[in-house]
């Protein structure tokens, strides 16, 4: 076989096209996939089994008046933070590559939309991930009405941005057991709360898959929706991490990153609104006690759209558009990442409001983005540890490549805090 026949078999010289056409650019989506993605920290050097994180508890010495004190040690406590593993894995035919290895532009164009499509359903999940609470749940089964029809499942209050046709999803019963696994969601109906899942049909015994029938067979009730294999596997969010003391217990959380929950481990502050409208009375009594947890102002404040809407009413009169928020933020890749939105007026001067489709629409966070971190292992991207991106698929005639890597999102409590069961 000549030298220049092994060559066209080859997929070294599509790798590197690869790898320099689209490293930066998933990088670039990456770091502008929502606000609050493209603001937090980001580091790529998690390594070890896990990392430790000294959380000073309280001050050091001893203090008093009329006589020299007695000295005493600060408290500390120590979070720990293991990986989670994230992916997107994306299919691209091999015939496609070989059609347009000869010509950099054919491949480009060729794996463009693929390559595009990958990252940014990657980035759709990690959007979920940092508003969600680790669990991987898409959302509860509504109870009252769990089917409307058959494998049409009736979800209580539906975020709809959770749900995508074409997701493969598990259902759990209440119990935490597995009723069916990697089921297509086929339909999303946002207005009925409902999604349609497909009807497999078993090969034996040649009768369609029925979320229903499953789990009467099993003795179960449907529970919850959660993306596939996702279980307990998602890396922390906001939503499980800023609760008040009383509303972790409640939740029966006793510890978040191993500390144990408590008065300066939780959060700045929870604000239960009880059906209440915004107002700036309620905003500015949630900065005001972050303030005065943590000797911080937020510095940026994120809702619903349906709140966003109700923000812009109410700040009518003095509304202030800012441009590049954070101007000069850069990625790894050395990209600028700028954003505009409205402007609050807080204490320590104006912050930035803008609105999240992952956020629920009963709620407002009024974070502190420097201290928010996601902590990445080294090589996090598109995997290429045999020396291409692409993995032969078995049994078709195409190609796997990978994107994404093991991370885990580090939020201190203290320093953010949250509106929620707001009017809608």
């Amino acid at each position: 076989m000549s030298a220049n026949h092994e060559r066209l078999f080859s997929l070294d010289e599509a790798n590197k096209l690869f790898k320099i056409k689209y490293e930066k650019l998933s990088e670039n989506v990456y770091n502008s996939a929502n606000v609050l993605l493209g603001r937090v920290k980001k580091s790529y050097d998690f390594v070890g089994e896990k990392i430790q994180i000294t959380i000073p508890s309280s001050f050091s010495g001893g203090v008093g008046s009329g006589s020299l004190p007695k000295a005493n040690t600060a408290l500390y406590q120590r979070a720990e933070l293991q990986a989670k593993k994230m992916y997107a894995v994306v299919e691209i035919d091999r015939e496609t590559i070989k059609a347009a290895l000869k010509d950099e532009g054919s491949f480009v164009r060729a794996t463009k939309e693929v390559v595009k499509k990958g990252v940014e359903s990657f980035m759709r999940n990690m959007s979920r991930t940092l508003f969600n609470d680790g669990s991987g749940k898409l959302g509860d089964i509504d109870a009252a009405d769990p089917l409307t029809a058959t494998s049409v499942l009736k979800i209580d209050g539906m975020k709809e941005a959770n749900f995508e046709e074409r997701d493969l999803v598990d259902i759990y019963a209440t119990d935490g057991s597995l009723i069916a696994g990697k089921k297509e969601i086929l339909e999303v109906d946002p207005e009925a709360e409902t999604i349609k899942l497909a009807e497999t049909v078993n090969e034996v015994t040649g009768v369609a898959f029925d979320v229903s029938a499953a789990a009467t067979a099993l003795g179960k009730t449907l529970g919850s929706v959660v993306m596939q294999g996702s279980k307990d596997n998602d890396p922390q969010g906001l939503k499980g991490v800023i609760k008040s003391e009383a509303e972790l217990a409640a939740d029966s959380v006793t510890d978040l990153y191993t500390v144990p929950v408590g008065r300066r481990w939780s959060a700045g502050h929870s604000e239960n609104a009880a059906s209440a409208a915004i107002s700036t009375d309620m905003l500015n009594k949630v900065m005001l006690n972050i303030k005065k947890k943590c000797g911080k102002s937020p510095n940026l404040i994120v809702c619903s759209f349906k709140q966003y809407e109700k923000i812009l009413n109410l700040l009518e009169d003095q509304k202030r558009y800012s441009v590049n928020t954070r101007a000069g933020l850069k990625s790894k890749s050395g990209a600028d990442i700028s954003f505009s939105g409205v402007e609050f007026m807080s204490i320590d001067g104006p912050i930035g409001i803008f609105p999240e489709r992952f956020i629920e629409d009963d709620r407002i966070y009024l974070l502190n983005d420097s201290h928010i971190h996601i902590k990445h292992r080294p090589d996090f991207g598109w995997f290429d540890d045999d020396g291409t991106v692409f993995l032969r698929k078995p049994s078709a005639d195409a190609y796997e490549a990978r994107y994404g890597g093991y991370l885990q999102t580090y939020i201190n409590p203290c320093f953010h805090g949250v509106i929620h069961s707001l009017s809608v």
